[in-house]
């Protein structure tokens, strides 16, 4: 069994490895002089979010690009709050801004994706930009994107999303978990291998998001808009796939405010895994289940046979080493500060977080957005 858990612990050294080496192959893009030409049809669903629009709203009024380049889709899922109040009244202070509310048409078990295909049938732009309703936008958000797309002429673009910083250890254990996604979305795109993206900043051209057929198959799975859609992209389009590795594009969002929440968070996360097409996505989510499956039963049969303690002391040790130098390059990108006082206790605890989540993923159901999600 020792040589079992240390063969797992080698494979996930080579595999955090190979996120790093991907990560610096990722050149961060800055913003330059590119002439706005291309159009974009920005998309948000939003259920119950009326804490939250204000800031968002606020944020694309400051969008730096021309008001004529990009229409706002605001698609209500069966909202019961002042939501809709809340949008109708900076529509009418922002008379310039091409914005509309749409409601959102329900056809499958993901209200989500629902919502995304209710306004991409509306959306008057060929490039479509996704993000959430609790996020916040930089000002020269849509000018990177113009960019890169000039540039690369790409057809799917992925890009970061970050925390809002706070200091409390909730919110800085949802900043590493977050932060190791982050960078092992990056290297999986660095080694041409991507299988991680999020939802809440991702632009994908629509003819292109047609001609894979966009939801389709997978809108059986509540959640998966993202990485489901990345998998079909990269599949008829690999070179045409790229992540933006760019502060001007990231996206800051919020932490969430209670262990039960982010519970839920995680389980909507971990629940459509076993779904996953790709092969690669597969392995590396077993792989990392697998690892952090190791060092709770290795320090169960260290308490059995102490002589077992000198491999859990070696294997947490290389796996916290290799953890910390992925999340280390992602929170320098990301221009934050490096959580060190909770970094150890954190990595203590977390794979008795990732092994009870990823266990319990496939047999409870969930709670989101008020509402229950089954197996």
């Amino acid at each position: 069994m020792i040589i079992f858990f240390i063969a797992i612990s080698l494979i996930y050294i080579i595999l955090i490895g190979s996120f790093i080496i991907g990560f610096n192959k990722i050149k961060q893009v800055k913003l330059n002089q590119t002439k706005p030409v291309n159009s974009f049809s920005i998309i948000i669903p939003f259920r119950n979010e009326e804490k939250h629009l204000p800031l968002l709203l606020k944020s694309l009024s400051n969008l730096n690009y021309p008001t004529d380049l990009f229409e706002i889709l605001l698609i209500n899922d069966d909202s019961s709050d002042a939501s809709e109040i809340i949008i109708e009244k900076f529509k009418n202070n922002y008379p310039n801004l091409n914005l509309t509310i749409l409601n959102n048409i329900r056809k499958s078990n993901s209200p989500k994706k629902d919502a995304i295909e209710t306004a991409i049938m509306k959306a008057q732009y060929n490039w479509i930009i996704t993000t959430d309703a609790d996020c916040i936008v930089s000002k020269n958000w849509l000018r990177i994107f113009n960019q890169i797309i000039i540039k690369n002429e790409p057809k799917f673009i992925a890009a970061p999303v970050d925390f809002n910083n706070k200091s409390c250890f909730l919110h800085n254990f949802q900043k590493l978990n977050l932060n190791s996604l982050i960078g092992s979305t990056i290297g999986g795109f660095g080694i041409k291998k991507p299988f991680l993206c999020n939802g809440a900043n991702l632009c994908y051209n629509k003819t292109a998001f047609f001609d894979v057929d966009g939801f389709s198959g997978n809108n059986k799975i509540s959640s998966g808009d993202d990485i489901f859609l990345l998998e079909k992209f990269h599949q008829n389009y690999p070179k045409k796939v790229y992540f933006l590795k760019s502060n001007e594009a990231t996206i800051k969002t919020n932490s969430e405010v209670s262990w039960k929440l982010f519970f839920n968070q995680q389980l909507r996360w971990a629940s459509k895994s076993t779904s996953y097409k790709n092969t690669f996505s597969k392995i590396v989510a077993l792989i990392v289940y697998l690892e952090n499956l190791t060092i709770p039963i290795l320090t169960l049969l260290t308490l059995i046979a102490p002589i077992n303690s000198k491999y859990l002391a070696i294997i947490f040790i290389l796996k916290i080493s290799v953890d910390f130098i992925l999340l280390s390059k992602t929170t320098l990108f990301l221009n934050n500060k490096f959580p060190f006082k909770y970094f150890l206790f954190i990595s203590l605890l977390y794979p008795i977080f990732i092994v009870f989540v990823g266990t319990m993923s496939l047999f409870i159901n969930y709670n989101w957005k008020g509402r229950t999600f089954k197996k």
